[in-house]
């Protein structure tokens, strides 16, 4: 997409290299810890990590059992620490969840409110005051929509 790291708008090169300033909430020291003890030297280090790291084969290709990025040994030792027997209800609930719609779409989609912010609310998604802010009206209405729908 881009030929270095540095066009590329979102990253965090330019200040990890002494660049730019970089964002007030951006840390760059722990990076640049492992490539030296001096500022000085630790940008250079890390913008010849970088710059070695061009052209080099992504890590997806080397993508195992469509989940593991390793050695064979690697996905042998994690494969025999699974248990084949544990219950897929250990899921973690946000992992089953659909992809989110914006809360427009349940705005727009409902002609009945009510049923729109009961079906928001239920979605996972979102707060009781996300679907209120989204309706316009306080939690408490979302609250009692929901119950409705019950």
């Amino acid at each position: 997409m881009v030929r270095s790291a540095r066009e590329w708008p979102w990253s965090s090169y330019r200040a990890t290299a002494g660049q730019t300033a970089g964002a007030r909430a951006l840390t760059t020291d722990w990076v640049l810890g492992n490539f030296g003890r001096r500022r000085k030297a630790a940008m250079e280090g890390y913008k010849r990590f970088v710059q070695e790291g061009k052209n080099q084969s992504s890590p997806w290709e080397e993508l195992k059992n469509q989940v593991y990025l390793g050695s064979d040994e690697f996905v042998d030792d994690a494969q025999a620490k699974m248990n084949p027997d544990q219950s897929l209800l250990d899921i973690p609930k946000p992992q089953k969840l659909s992809p989110p719609r914006p809360l427009e779409y349940y705005v727009d989609l409902y002609s009945d409110r009510k049923e729109g912010m009961s079906a928001a609310y239920r979605s996972g998604h979102y707060t009781l005051s996300g679907v209120g802010d989204a309706f316009g009206v306080s939690y408490a209405t979302v609250s009692r929509a929901v119950k409705s729908f019950d």
